[in-house]
């Protein structure tokens, strides 16, 4: 009896008997499967987080690249433009120097203690004149104060040629600059003595002070200089407008 129960039980095909242990078989598979790709996750999701912080890092860098140099495009932009104009402001206060110079030694020499030249009838002549005051014949008492200034001027102009990039600035300030120097040569070294020597003037206008070369190019580059400011040109060739 037991024998036919074994034999009634035990099913007659074999693909049933198989069906449960292959269903195992494919679920074990799965669950590996998924296990692998669990395991898989965390390198995937590090590659996107890596990919994701270069692309933002890359993206910030470029960001910022561009940023600074958009700024140093824009202070390229505002730094002033060409070569320094050093040459030509000493070339111009040489010019002048030497000019005014020679001429008072011409005057020294041949017209002092003599009579008046007449260049244009009354209205213009040279006349040989000892000025112990400033430009055109005013301030006879001052003589030191003059000299501390033009040597001052002096001074401020060799510092001022370092930033100098504007051809009209250079020549306004070498104009200046040749002027003062020749002035400062006789107070320092005409008599009545050093530092008070008096400047020697010769170009005499009609109804009008008494000057020399020196005193012109002062004047013609204070002038200068006044154009250029107004016009809003600085030394180191930037405009500005206020």
């Amino acid at each position: 009896m037991a024998e036919a129960e074994r034999i009634i039980g035990t099913p007659d095909f074999p693909e049933a008997a198989g069906a449960e242990p292959e269903q195992t078989d494919q679920s074990a598979a799965a669950g590996r499967r998924s296990d692998a790709e669990g395991a898989q996750d965390p390198a995937v999701s590090s590659d996107s987080g890596s990919r994701s912080g270069s692309d933002s890092g890359s993206d910030s860098g470029s960001d910022s690249g561009s940023d600074s140099g958009s700024e140093e495009a824009a202070a390229a932009s505002e730094r002033p433009r060409g070569r320094r104009r050093i040459a030509v402001l000493f070339t111009v206060a040489a010019l002048a120097y030497a000019l005014d110079l020679i001429s008072k030694m011409i005057v020294v020499a041949k017209l002092e203690h003599h009579e008046p030249i007449e260049i244009i009838g009354d209205w213009l002549r040279f006349e040989a004149i000892r000025n112990a005051g400033a430009a055109f014949g005013f301030g006879e008492a001052f003589t030191i104060i003059f000299t501390v200034i033009a040597a001052a001027v002096i001074v401020v102009i060799a510092r001022l040629a370092r930033k100098l990039y504007s051809l009209p600035w250079a020549i306004a300030l070498g104009l200046l600059l040749g002027g003062a120097l020749g002035n400062l040569t006789d107070r320092i070294f005409r008599s009545p003595g050093v530092f008070e020597g008096a400047v020697v003037d010769f170009i005499a206008p009609k109804h009008f002070a008494v000057f020399n070369l020196a005193d012109s190019a002062i004047v013609c580059g204070g002038i200068l200089i006044v154009l250029l400011s107004f016009r809003g040109l600085d030394p180191d060739g930037t405009v500005h407008k206020d």
